[in-house]
């Protein structure tokens, strides 16, 4: 079995499981198992299961921080006598996250699940890795968040972006079943890039709502 083939194989399987069973319910053996490798390649691969969850991430998020930071710089280019407005950001962030290369047609709902569990489950060393390998992106978007929500103070900010952020994952993670039953319901078949047409909107006013006093 060639190495990058390997490699693959447990990125899959333990993509899969962690996002059906959470980080801490899946155990390596399971991982071997559904991959059909020894433990000793992903102890090889990766040395240990922190490690192999972050591989996880960056399997998804480098390629997407790629095309975000190439995003907002090619659009603040174009636009550098004012702000980025807030749709026109939200649209960028989305049309990353469906762009990115993924392993199955339900790549992005798998990864939007894992997301939604670093925040819930205890994955310290997760979040401090994705803050130090994604740290450019991160602030850059957020330079163009602050930027365009002028009215909101840091406090508001912040749980607006969370809001947005489960509004995402969410949807995002469950687009196949809610398609299936507007689908079911409605006769009306909705893709992914609709979705989040709808989705873009509906997370800007949000964002821009008045600030209760």
């Amino acid at each position: 079995m060639a190495q990058s083939d390997t490699v693959d194989r447990i990125l899959d399987a333990a993509e899969v499981l962690f996002a059906e069973r959470g980080f801490s319910e899946t155990s390596l053996r399971m991982i071997t198992s559904k991959a059909n490798v020894n433990l000793a390649a992903v102890n090889y691969h990766f040395g240990s299961k922190n490690a192999l969850i972050q591989a996880v991430f960056s399997r998804f998020l480098s390629p997407f921080a790629k095309n975000l930071e190439a995003e907002l710089k090619n659009v603040s280019e174009k636009h550098a006598e004012k702000p980025i407005d807030i749709e026109t950001l939200l649209g960028i962030v989305t049309s990353c996250i469906v762009r990115v290369p993924t392993q199955s047609k339900t790549g992005v709902s798998v990864f939007m699940r894992l997301l939604g569990l670093a925040y819930t489950q205890s994955q310290g060393h997760l979040r401090r890795y994705l803050e130090q390998e994604y740290s450019r992106a991160f602030k850059l978007f957020m330079k163009h968040m602050r930027e365009a929500t002028p009215q909101l103070s840091p406090v508001d900010r912040f749980w607006r972006i969370q809001f947005m952020l489960g509004t995402t994952a969410f949807t995002m993670s469950s687009i196949e079943a809610l398609s299936d039953i507007i689908e079911n319901e409605m006769q009306v078949h909705s893709s992914t890039e609709e979705v989040v047409k709808r989705l873009v909107p509906f997370l800007a006013a949000g964002l821009q709502a008045p600030v209760q006093k």
